[in-house]
């Protein structure tokens, strides 16, 4: 069976868009179970809370909740374990002097298959302030504004 071409989304974590600056994004592929990458697909998926760290020279991701595949039965490994995420070694190092020397943090920004595989956007964050929360609020109100100003006045 010839694998599927191109990118095709799976989930995204919007509240590490809300919650982060990104200064960086990386692609890294994922070590899952067959049970897992169906239930994926079936769209089962919760990358709220979730991040990655390094540990060991490995890259894991922790708190990315994949939900059993209903017809897995005993196959389906447990929902919240940890997952290696698949990159160079010497990304990986990369990354984790960038976290430990700079304080920032290895956010999962989207899961997608790509070429058949699933991959996961990570991203080089900096944590935002309360303030800077409301004025990302504000700006976006505001451009919700002028594009329905604009819309009224072409209509």
């Amino acid at each position: 069976m010839p694998k599927s071409k191109g990118t095709k989304p799976i989930a995204q974590n919007r509240k590490a868009l809300h919650d982060y600056f990104v200064l960086d994004r990386f692609e890294a592929g994922i070590e899952l179970t067959g049970t897992e990458v169906k239930s994926i697909r079936a769209g089962t998926l919760n990358l709220k809370d979730c991040y990655a760290r390094v540990k060991d020279g490995e890259l894991w991701v922790r708190g990315m909740h994949v939900s059993p595949y209903k017809q897995g039965s005993y196959f389906n490994a447990d929902p919240d374990r940890d997952r290696r995420l698949l990159m160079h070694k010497r990304e990986i190092t990369r990354l984790g002097s960038r976290v430990q020397q700079e304080g920032l943090a290895l956010v999962p920004l989207s899961l997608y298959f790509k070429d058949g595989y699933v991959k996961v956007e990570l991203g080089l964050c900096k944590g935002k302030k309360l303030y800077d929360k409301r004025n990302d609020a504000a700006e976006k109100s505001a451009r919700r504004e002028i594009d329905r100003k604009l819309k009224e006045a072409n209509a």
